[in-house]
């Protein structure tokens, strides 16, 4: 079975912020993380629910998706997409 890698972005349910992360996990089970306060970034914003994903066969692919959804282009082509 091959593992599938993810690029995300959460939206807070407090202020309407966003996050933009990757992992190699299932992106439920991430957010669970996020939600648990397992990250610093992230806690203060909690509760937490996915906006967006996109899969990837490589983890490589998913972090350079991360870092494009990260960048100016990349905030663009979400607000072009009507995405965020």
């Amino acid at each position: 079975m091959m593992t599938m890698h993810f690029a995300y972005i959460l939206k807070s349910l407090k202020d309407g912020t966003y996050y933009k992360g990757s992992c190699s996990k299932p992106v439920e089970e991430r957010l669970a993380e996020h939600n648990r306060g397992k990250e610093r970034y992230t806690k203060a914003k909690r509760p937490w629910v996915v906006h967006y994903t996109e899969s990837f066969k490589t983890r490589s692919e998913a972090r350079k998706r991360e870092a494009f959804f990260k960048s100016p282009k990349g905030w663009g082509w979400l607000k072009d997409n009507n995405i965020i």
